[in-house]
């Protein structure tokens, strides 16, 4: 059976196309390496403009991110580094729901008012239309 000439010209386009990822996933697995940063899946994803799936298809990719992940030192988080962060968080959090609520409020309060005035408008119209009606 002979493949269609343009069965082997999508073969080409495929390859090609796999070829350019590998080579961007290559060079963001560099650029990370050069600039010392943590070495994920994700981030060599990010690094290279390619998908996650495609790091972890590609064999001799994802050994070598998995090597490479594995040989950065893992440095725990003192505990009060951690502890003031949350009380950071918490004190962020607070702030913004109160702004929150401020903003609710400011909002009923003008919604309170535009509902008044189309009142006033409504019976203003009505008085319009029956001096209109009178004349």
């Amino acid at each position: 059976m002979t493949d269609d000439p343009r069965t082997e010209v999508l073969r080409r386009a495929a390859s090609a196309k796999r070829d350019a990822a590998t080579g961007r996933a290559e060079a963001g697995l560099r650029k990370l390496i050069k600039t010392n940063a943590q070495i994920s899946f994700r981030a060599v994803a990010n690094a290279g403009g390619v998908s996650t799936d495609f790091l972890y298809r590609h064999a001799e990719l994802r050994a070598r991110i998995e090597h490479l992940r594995s040989r950065q030192s893992v440095k725990p988080a003192p505990a009060s580094d951690t502890g003031a962060g949350v009380g950071a968080n918490t004190n962020v959090v607070a702030a913004l729901t109160a702004k929150l609520r401020q903003a609710c409020s400011e909002t009923a309060d003008l919604k309170a008012q535009l509902a008044v005035a189309h009142g006033q408008l409504l019976d203003l119209r009505r008085q319009l239309h029956g001096a209109v009606i009178d004349r």
